[in-house]
């Protein structure tokens, strides 16, 4: 485990409470070994990070895109604070590296883990805000923000895959996509759906999800990449005949 003056360096953050920031490091697994802990785990300030960050992500899109509806700000939003999203700004500060994981968990990639990773970001915002106030999370959001949004922008994920899918389906192959659910396993806590996104009657991508409007969504988001392929190659040979 890295000294929290390490971390601090590492995330470029000076907190006049260090036990804020141990809090949010700390993973419910080190507790799970380390009972002796004075301090809780990061969720509580999980929680509190997440309000924070909807705050601050609606706020900074209400001023970038002023012409922008509400409808696609809620879209860019949820894109901008999902998991993967998160998960990604916090390997850009190296967060990974600063986390009190158990063995367990360490062993098992929990430093690469998006969910551990989503959640600590979110562990952290919460710590700031306590610790320095609005001002001062927001100061090292921002940048954080801006690239993370002209990718989202340019590779349109802040938009629903089984409609990209349908709308460029309908446009280029006058076909409706339709999904069917090919498998299911697991306790009814835990379930986990297998579900295909056909076209016609093919195929075009499968995808897992402990729902299955999320294995839809996966699988609708595999069908794209395939068909994008497909209508790329199809140009170019077009191109070359």
């Amino acid at each position: 485990m890295l000294d929290l003056s390490d971390c601090e360096r590492i995330l470029g953050l000076n907190f006049e409470d260090k036990t804020l920031l141990l809090r949010a490091l700390t993973h419910r697994s080190y507790l799970n070994e380390n009972p002796d802990f004075i301090l809780e785990d990061n969720e509580r300030l999980e929680f509190l990070g997440d309000a924070v960050l909807d705050f601050l992500t609606a706020e900074y899109l209400y001023h970038r895109f002023p012409e922008m509806r509400e409808g696609e700000l809620t879209s860019l939003r949820a894109a901008l604070v999902r998991t993967e999203s998160l998960a990604h700004l916090a390997r850009k500060i190296d967060l990974g590296r600063c986390l009190y994981l158990g063995y367990g968990e360490e062993a098992g990639g929990g430093r690469r883990r998006q969910a551990v990773l989503c959640g600590a970001f979110e562990a952290l915002i919460g710590a700031l805000y306590l610790d320095q106030g609005l001002s001062v999370v927001e100061a090292f959001v921002k940048p954080l923000f801006d690239p993370e949004v002209e990718h989202i922008v340019a590779k349109d994920l802040d938009k629903d895959p089984k409609s990209l899918l349908q709308e460029l389906s309908q446009a280029e192959l006058e076909i409706t996509p339709h999904y069917r659910t090919v498998g299911e396993s697991g306790p009814d806590h835990a379930k986990q759906f297998v579900v295909e996104a056909m076209l016609g009657k093919r195929s075009y991508g499968c995808g897992v999800g402990r729902s299955k409007q999320a294995a839809a969504q996966a699988a609708a988001q595999s069908a794209l990449r395939l068909l994008r392929q497909e209508l790329k190659d199809r140009l170019a040979a077009n191109n070359n005949s």
